[in-house]
Protein backbone atom coordinates (compact mmCIF):
# COMPACT_ATOMS: atom_id res chain seq x y z
CA UNK A 1 0.00 0.00 0.00
CA UNK A 2 1.00 3.76 -0.84
CA UNK A 3 0.79 6.18 2.45
CA UNK A 4 0.97 9.87 2.78
CA UNK A 5 2.10 10.66 6.02
CA UNK A 6 1.96 14.19 7.46
CA UNK A 7 3.40 14.47 10.82
CA UNK A 8 6.21 11.61 10.14
CA UNK A 9 9.21 13.46 12.19
CA UNK A 10 7.36 12.79 15.36
CA UNK A 11 7.98 10.46 17.73
CA UNK A 12 4.43 8.01 16.87
CA UNK A 13 5.45 9.10 13.37
CA UNK A 14 8.78 7.70 13.38
CA UNK A 15 7.85 4.60 15.03
CA UNK A 16 4.68 4.23 12.67
CA UNK A 17 6.62 4.92 9.30
CA UNK A 18 9.47 2.52 10.64
CA UNK A 19 6.80 -0.64 10.94
CA UNK A 20 4.88 0.54 7.90
CA UNK A 21 8.31 0.06 5.64
CA UNK A 22 9.09 -3.06 7.51
CA UNK A 23 5.72 -4.52 6.55
CA UNK A 24 6.42 -3.76 2.43
CA UNK A 25 4.61 -0.01 2.25
CA UNK A 26 5.49 2.77 0.53
CA UNK A 27 6.01 5.92 2.28
CA UNK A 28 5.84 9.79 0.88
CA UNK A 29 5.42 11.98 3.74
CA UNK A 30 4.73 16.15 4.04
CA UNK A 31 7.09 18.43 5.01
CA UNK A 32 7.06 22.38 5.59
CA UNK A 33 10.98 22.62 4.56
CA UNK A 34 12.73 22.08 1.25
CA UNK A 35 12.28 18.52 0.43
CA UNK A 36 15.82 16.74 1.04
CA UNK A 37 15.03 13.16 0.15
CA UNK A 38 13.22 10.65 -2.23
CA UNK A 39 9.67 10.23 -1.30
CA UNK A 40 9.22 14.07 0.44
CA UNK A 41 6.69 16.12 -1.04
CA UNK A 42 6.58 20.15 0.49
CA UNK A 43 3.87 22.21 2.07
CA UNK A 44 2.40 24.32 4.05
CA UNK A 45 -0.94 23.59 5.24
CA UNK A 46 -0.89 27.42 6.83
CA UNK A 47 -0.38 29.12 3.63
CA UNK A 48 -2.15 27.17 1.18
CA UNK A 49 -4.13 23.75 0.14
CA UNK A 50 -2.78 20.66 -0.96
CA UNK A 51 -3.50 19.41 -4.55
CA UNK A 52 -5.86 16.69 -5.16
CA UNK A 53 -2.86 14.44 -7.30
CA UNK A 54 -1.21 14.70 -4.23
CA UNK A 55 -3.17 12.55 -2.29
CA UNK A 56 -4.90 10.45 -5.38
CA UNK A 57 -1.43 9.13 -5.81
CA UNK A 58 -1.84 6.93 -1.92
CA UNK A 59 -4.03 4.13 -0.72
CA UNK A 60 -4.04 5.94 2.71
CA UNK A 61 -3.50 9.40 3.92
CA UNK A 62 -2.57 9.57 7.96
CA UNK A 63 -2.43 13.05 10.08
CA UNK A 64 -0.07 13.57 12.87
CA UNK A 65 0.97 16.81 12.58
CA UNK A 66 0.05 19.57 14.90
CA UNK A 67 2.02 21.80 17.67
CA UNK A 68 3.28 19.77 21.17
CA UNK A 69 0.20 19.68 23.54
CA UNK A 70 3.05 19.93 26.08
CA UNK A 71 3.81 23.78 26.80
CA UNK A 72 2.77 26.22 28.69
CA UNK A 73 -1.20 25.63 30.05
CA UNK A 74 -1.42 29.69 31.17
CA UNK A 75 -0.11 31.20 27.93
CA UNK A 76 -3.41 31.93 25.03
CA UNK A 77 -0.75 31.84 21.93
CA UNK A 78 0.23 27.99 23.12
CA UNK A 79 -3.53 27.50 23.37
CA UNK A 80 -4.34 29.13 19.86
CA UNK A 81 -1.38 27.36 18.04
CA UNK A 82 -2.63 23.85 19.60
CA UNK A 83 -6.06 24.04 18.21
CA UNK A 84 -5.06 25.48 14.75
CA UNK A 85 -2.23 23.37 13.95
CA UNK A 86 -4.53 20.33 14.38
CA UNK A 87 -7.53 21.84 12.72
CA UNK A 88 -6.08 23.79 10.12
CA UNK A 89 -3.90 20.32 8.97
CA UNK A 90 -6.60 17.78 9.00
CA UNK A 91 -9.02 20.35 6.88
CA UNK A 92 -6.09 20.64 4.28
CA UNK A 93 -5.65 17.00 4.00
CA UNK A 94 -9.66 16.52 4.01
CA UNK A 95 -10.28 18.99 1.59
CA UNK A 96 -7.70 17.18 -0.59
CA UNK A 97 -9.44 13.69 -0.15
CA UNK A 98 -12.61 15.10 -0.80
CA UNK A 99 -11.72 16.85 -4.38
CA UNK A 100 -9.25 13.79 -5.43
CA UNK A 101 -10.60 11.15 -7.69
CA UNK A 102 -9.46 8.04 -5.95
CA UNK A 103 -10.78 8.99 -2.04
CA UNK A 104 -8.23 7.55 -0.22
CA UNK A 105 -8.58 6.52 3.34
CA UNK A 106 -8.01 9.01 6.00
CA UNK A 107 -6.87 8.08 9.43
CA UNK A 108 -6.85 10.91 11.37
CA UNK A 109 -5.16 11.66 14.16
CA UNK A 110 -7.12 12.87 17.49
CA UNK A 111 -7.11 12.29 21.15
CA UNK A 112 -9.01 10.60 23.97
CA UNK A 113 -9.47 14.01 25.62
CA UNK A 114 -12.75 14.13 23.03
CA UNK A 115 -14.59 12.68 25.67
CA UNK A 116 -13.98 15.27 28.83
CA UNK A 117 -14.56 13.63 32.51
CA UNK A 118 -16.97 10.63 32.91
CA UNK A 119 -15.80 9.23 36.20
CA UNK A 120 -15.89 5.88 36.72
CA UNK A 121 -18.52 5.44 33.76
CA UNK A 122 -16.95 3.07 31.14
CA UNK A 123 -16.12 5.21 27.87
CA UNK A 124 -17.00 3.59 24.59
CA UNK A 125 -17.09 5.39 20.80
CA UNK A 126 -20.63 6.06 21.80
CA UNK A 127 -19.69 8.05 24.31
CA UNK A 128 -20.35 11.59 24.52
CA UNK A 129 -18.32 14.53 24.59
CA UNK A 130 -18.89 16.53 27.77
CA UNK A 131 -17.54 19.74 29.50
CA UNK A 132 -15.34 22.83 28.33
CA UNK A 133 -11.52 21.77 28.72
CA UNK A 134 -8.97 22.53 26.49
CA UNK A 135 -8.06 19.59 24.58
CA UNK A 136 -11.92 18.64 24.17
CA UNK A 137 -12.40 21.62 22.49
CA UNK A 138 -9.41 20.89 20.54
CA UNK A 139 -10.39 17.47 19.93
CA UNK A 140 -14.21 18.21 19.11
CA UNK A 141 -12.88 20.66 16.60
CA UNK A 142 -10.28 18.42 15.30
CA UNK A 143 -12.77 15.55 14.78
CA UNK A 144 -14.85 18.09 12.69
CA UNK A 145 -12.48 19.43 9.73
CA UNK A 146 -12.56 15.63 8.85
CA UNK A 147 -16.11 16.21 7.77
CA UNK A 148 -15.39 17.47 4.11
CA UNK A 149 -13.32 13.57 3.65
CA UNK A 150 -16.22 11.93 5.26
CA UNK A 151 -18.68 13.53 2.98
CA UNK A 152 -17.48 12.85 -0.01
CA UNK A 153 -17.39 9.52 0.58
CA UNK A 154 -14.22 8.59 1.37
CA UNK A 155 -13.18 5.82 4.75
CA UNK A 156 -12.32 7.85 7.55
CA UNK A 157 -10.62 6.46 10.82
CA UNK A 158 -10.71 9.31 13.81
CA UNK A 159 -7.46 8.01 16.23
CA UNK A 160 -8.64 8.61 19.26
CA UNK A 161 -5.38 8.29 20.94
CA UNK A 162 -4.74 7.63 24.47
CA UNK A 163 -1.45 9.09 26.02
CA UNK A 164 1.02 6.48 25.06
CA UNK A 165 3.58 5.53 27.77
CA UNK A 166 7.04 5.23 25.77
CA UNK A 167 10.46 6.07 28.14
CA UNK A 168 11.99 7.93 24.91
CA UNK A 169 8.92 10.00 25.01
CA UNK A 170 6.55 11.69 26.92
CA UNK A 171 4.94 11.86 29.64
CA UNK A 172 6.92 8.62 30.69
CA UNK A 173 9.62 9.83 29.81
CA UNK A 174 9.45 12.57 32.63
CA UNK A 175 7.53 10.34 34.61
CA UNK A 176 9.85 7.56 35.42
CA UNK A 177 12.53 10.21 35.93
CA UNK A 178 10.34 12.04 39.00
CA UNK A 179 9.64 8.14 40.25
CA UNK A 180 13.47 7.16 40.29
CA UNK A 181 14.01 10.26 41.88
CA UNK A 182 11.52 9.18 44.66
CA UNK A 183 9.63 12.19 43.97
CA UNK A 184 6.31 10.01 42.81
CA UNK A 185 2.79 10.23 43.90
CA UNK A 186 -0.73 9.79 43.16
CA UNK A 187 -2.70 13.49 41.19
CA UNK A 188 -5.14 14.66 43.60
CA UNK A 189 -7.38 11.65 45.22
CA UNK A 190 -6.06 8.93 42.60
CA UNK A 191 -9.27 7.75 42.00
CA UNK A 192 -9.49 9.62 38.24
CA UNK A 193 -9.28 6.87 35.40
CA UNK A 194 -6.30 7.38 33.45
CA UNK A 195 -6.13 5.78 29.57
CA UNK A 196 -3.25 4.38 28.73
CA UNK A 197 -1.63 2.38 25.48
CA UNK A 198 1.85 1.29 24.58
CA UNK A 199 3.81 2.39 21.61
CA UNK A 200 3.63 -1.17 19.90
CA UNK A 201 -0.33 -1.32 20.33
CA UNK A 202 -0.33 2.06 18.97
CA UNK A 203 1.06 1.42 15.83
CA UNK A 204 0.18 -1.84 15.32
CA UNK A 205 -3.41 -0.50 15.73
CA UNK A 206 -3.21 2.29 13.39
CA UNK A 207 -1.49 -0.51 10.65
CA UNK A 208 -4.45 -2.68 11.54
CA UNK A 209 -7.01 0.38 10.87
CA UNK A 210 -5.13 1.35 7.93
CA UNK A 211 -5.01 -2.29 5.71
CA UNK A 212 -8.35 -2.61 6.86
CA UNK A 213 -11.04 -2.18 3.77
CA UNK A 214 -14.69 -1.53 5.94
CA UNK A 215 -13.13 0.10 9.45
CA UNK A 216 -14.48 3.58 9.71
CA UNK A 217 -15.62 6.13 12.36
CA UNK A 218 -13.94 7.16 15.67
CA UNK A 219 -11.41 4.46 17.77
CA UNK A 220 -10.47 4.58 20.99
CA UNK A 221 -6.61 3.91 21.02
CA UNK A 222 -6.08 2.79 24.71
CA UNK A 223 -5.38 -0.38 26.24
CA UNK A 224 -8.03 -2.62 27.47
CA UNK A 225 -7.93 -2.27 30.84
CA UNK A 226 -7.92 1.78 31.70
CA UNK A 227 -5.81 2.56 35.47
CA UNK A 228 -6.72 4.74 37.76
CA UNK A 229 -3.97 7.52 38.51
CA UNK A 230 -3.54 5.58 42.27
CA UNK A 231 -3.16 1.85 40.17
CA UNK A 232 -0.87 4.02 37.97
CA UNK A 233 1.03 5.29 40.54
CA UNK A 234 1.74 2.32 42.38
CA UNK A 235 2.47 0.08 39.31
CA UNK A 236 5.30 2.45 38.15
CA UNK A 237 6.95 2.49 41.44
CA UNK A 238 6.88 -1.30 41.67
CA UNK A 239 8.47 -1.13 38.07
CA UNK A 240 11.06 1.48 38.95
CA UNK A 241 11.80 0.34 42.82
CA UNK A 242 10.90 2.99 44.42
CA UNK A 243 7.77 4.83 46.92
CA UNK A 244 5.57 7.28 45.55
CA UNK A 245 4.47 9.59 48.70
CA UNK A 246 4.66 12.37 47.20
CA UNK A 247 1.19 13.40 46.47
CA UNK A 248 -0.05 16.39 44.83
CA UNK A 249 -3.32 17.78 46.01
CA UNK A 250 -6.01 18.74 43.43
CA UNK A 251 -5.78 22.29 45.12
CA UNK A 252 -2.59 22.96 44.42
CA UNK A 253 -2.39 20.99 40.83
CA UNK A 254 -5.13 23.20 39.62
CA UNK A 255 -3.58 26.93 39.63
CA UNK A 256 -0.23 25.02 38.67
CA UNK A 257 -1.27 23.16 35.85
CA UNK A 258 -3.42 25.77 34.29
CA UNK A 259 -5.56 24.74 31.24
CA UNK A 260 -4.34 21.03 31.47
CA UNK A 261 -5.33 20.46 35.23
CA UNK A 262 -8.59 18.82 33.86
CA UNK A 263 -6.29 16.63 32.13
CA UNK A 264 -4.77 15.55 35.33
CA UNK A 265 -7.55 15.16 37.24
CA UNK A 266 -10.22 14.49 34.92
CA UNK A 267 -11.43 10.70 34.87
CA UNK A 268 -12.02 8.92 31.78
CA UNK A 269 -12.53 5.24 32.10
CA UNK A 270 -11.60 4.43 28.30
CA UNK A 271 -12.42 1.25 26.02
CA UNK A 272 -11.36 0.01 22.76
CA UNK A 273 -14.60 -1.02 22.01
CA UNK A 274 -14.38 -0.28 17.96
CA UNK A 275 -10.85 -1.38 17.41
CA UNK A 276 -11.87 -4.46 19.41
CA UNK A 277 -15.13 -5.32 17.48
CA UNK A 278 -12.45 -4.89 14.70
CA UNK A 279 -10.80 -7.75 15.55
CA UNK A 280 -7.66 -6.11 16.94
CA UNK A 281 -5.97 -8.08 19.74
CA UNK A 282 -3.57 -5.91 22.08
CA UNK A 283 -0.08 -7.47 23.26
CA UNK A 284 -0.29 -5.07 26.68
CA UNK A 285 -3.73 -4.55 27.75
CA UNK A 286 -3.42 -3.70 31.03
CA UNK A 287 -1.27 -0.88 32.93
CA UNK A 288 1.47 -3.76 34.08
CA UNK A 289 2.11 -4.38 30.44
CA UNK A 290 2.12 -1.13 29.43
CA UNK A 291 4.25 0.39 31.61
CA UNK A 292 6.40 -2.84 31.20
CA UNK A 293 6.61 -2.23 27.88
CA UNK A 294 7.19 1.20 28.02
CA UNK A 295 10.38 1.15 30.39
CA UNK A 296 11.63 -1.33 28.30
CA UNK A 297 10.45 -1.26 24.54
CA UNK A 298 10.66 -4.29 22.93
CA UNK A 299 11.49 -2.58 19.56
Amino acid sequence: MRFLIAGSSGFLGTELGEQLRARGHEITTLVRRPPGRPHEIRWDPYVAGLGAEVVENHDVVVNLAGSPTLGNPHSRKWAENLMHSRVTTTRVLAAAIATSSTRPSFLAGNGISFYGDHGDQPVTEESDSRGDALLTRVTRAWQHATEPARSAGARVCVLRTAPVYDRRSQPLGILRLLFKAGLGGPLGDGRQYVPMISTRDWVDAVIHLAESETAQGPFNLCCVEAPTNKELTDELAHQVHRPAFVRVPASVLRPAAGQMSDELLGSVNCVPAALTASGFTHRDPDVRAVLREGLHPSR
